[in-house]
């Protein structure tokens, strides 16, 4: 079965950090671009960031820039996805993706569940 799961979310204090991972099953990221998505309640989901499959290209929401850094180890089929100086504003479900290749805003052919980051004190 091929699937991505996430991990890593948790609960936050603001200005803390929290390092969410994505793992594949079932079939291997190195052909594979890894986008980051989020939805907080009663908003729509927006793109945080994604890297290309071989890392070439990354790119990073205006609201993340500074703050949050993306990374794949593709010998562990893992794309991390870390958070630092985080604030309420983070709070959503965190979603990761994947497409071929390269990074793109739609066309994403496998979705993880999602893990639930909470900033707040």
């Amino acid at each position: 079965q091929l699937q991505l799961v996430e991990s890593g979310g948790g609960l936050v204090q603001p200005g803390g950090s929290l390092r969410l991972s994505c793992a594949a099953s079932g079939f291997t990221l190195d052909r594979y671009a890894i986008g980051w998505f989020r939805q907080a309640p009663g908003k729509e989901r927006g793109g945080v960031s994604c890297i290309s499959s071989n890392g070439g290209r990354i790119n990073y929401a205006d609201s993340v820039k500074g703050r949050f850094t993306i990374s794949r180890d593709n010998a562990k089929n893992t794309v991390y996805l870390e958070m630092n100086s985080l604030k309420p504003e983070d709070t959503a479900i965190y979603y990761c993706a994947a497409r071929q290749y390269y990074c793109s805003g739609a066309g994403y052919d496998y979705w993880g569940q999602g893990t639930q980051v909470t900033v707040s004190s």
